[in-house]
């Protein structure tokens, strides 16, 4: 117990020899020889920026963050730049990106650029953990401000375009994103995207990323359709009131730097097609060609029994309809390993065979298929 207690009073005694946190600390941000001239990011590599090392009283690992401002207050800063060394190389494209974002903030338009304005940085430093994985916030140090007196500016953000990916998750993927729907692109339609997805009472959401940030719900979207009628939200999220399966086809339009979605709801029609049909005539909405409609989310959606032996130049293909004067085959995909291979913005598809008697089954929210 003696030795017991003498361990626990050494290890709390805050002695010379254990670094303890105190401050307040200094640190000085240097002026950069070409502050005081006209600074053309577009004609710059990099900005470089020196500081002095924060007065800890100890050695210690620290990380630089470079902060840009349009004013001395550093009221609207944003961080251009992360660093391991109190000597810092800053791309000067970050920089015209975080100064467009900050004009564009204060209700510039693309048209007004380009501009020249004063600029102003400082580095923030932190301790990092020994384990290298955290900031330790309480060793805070900002340094003085620095003004770069003309900074000439061009329009520097990417142009807004349609998405090229967007996910969908509900009640029938555990509202897990890892596990939701990733939607196909329509070929040669770059603000178009679809799938078939099952909608009850609980709803859905749709994102670009696997993420619940910046998600898109009931009142992000326009909904039409022959069956708009039938969706309502539900805790903002896009619902049914009729829950069962719809094609979902989602466009997107680019206004400025904004993007607004329509998203259509369709009957969920899948059509065969090819020479597996009765006609074989490769015609659109065949009768006797289209595909039984599950009514369970994790059902299958059966095809008619195939009339013919696919040709070897055609196989076994199979579409939706995503929109009025939009080819078939802009929407078509085909069954490969047991998997819905869509066609999407890719070219010709392998082509799978497909014998008399047999059918096509497809899970649309597994993506996944089978002919037998």
């Amino acid at each position: 117990m003696v030795c017991a207690l003498c361990l626990f009073t050494a290890c709390n005694d805050d002695n010379d020899s254990n670094p303890k946190l105190g401050g307040p600390y200094e640190m000085t941000l240097y002026a950069p020889q070409m502050a005081q001239y006209d600074i053309d990011l577009a004609q710059s590599q990099n900005l470089e920026l020196v500081c002095t090392y924060p007065n800890y009283g100890f050695p210690t690992t620290v990380n630089y963050t470079v902060e840009i401002a349009t004013d001395e207050g550093m009221t609207d800063a944003i961080e251009v730049g992360s660093f391991s060394s109190p000597t810092m190389s800053v791309p000067t494209k970050d920089i015209a990106i975080a100064l467009t974002t900050l004009m564009m903030d204060q209700d510039m338009t693309e048209e007004d650029f380009p501009m020249e304005l004063p600029a102003y940085i400082r580095v923030v430093a932190r301790m990092v953990s020994a384990d290298k994985l955290t900031l330790i916030e309480s060793s805070r140090v900002v340094s003085n401000v620095v003004k770069l007196n003309n900074v000439k500016l061009e329009f520097s953000l990417p142009p807004v375009l349609p998405p090229t990916e967007m996910y969908i998750i509900g009640d029938f993927c555990g509202n897990n994103w890892d596990n939701g729907l990733k939607m196909v692109p329509v070929y040669d339609n770059p603000d178009m995207l679809w799938h078939m997805v099952y909608i009850d009472a609980n709803g859905i959401k749709l994102n670009e990323t696997q993420t619940d940030d910046g998600a898109i719900g009931f009142d992000d979207v326009n909904v039409t359709g022959s069956l708009a009628g039938d969706i309502v939200s539900k805790d903002g999220r896009i619902a049914s009131s009729n829950p069962g399966w719809y094609l979902a086809v989602l466009k997107t339009e680019v206004v400025g730097r904004d993007r607004s979605y329509t998203l259509e709801v369709r009957p969920p029609e899948v059509w065969l097609m090819g020479t597996v049909t009765p006609g074989g005539a490769w015609a659109e909405f065949e009768d006797g060609c289209m595909f039984e409609v599950p009514s369970e989310a994790n059902g299958e959606f059966v095809s008619p029994a195939f009339a013919n032996e696919s040709a070897d130049d055609s196989g076994v293909r199979a579409y939706v309809k995503v929109g009025d004067g939009i080819d078939w085959w802009k929407s078509e995909f085909r069954v490969a390993d047991n998997k819905i291979d869509y066609r999407g913005a890719g070219g010709d598809q392998d082509r799978i065979k497909g014998l008399a008697g047999q059918k096509m089954y497809l899970n649309f929210t597994k993506d996944e298929g089978r002919i037998e």
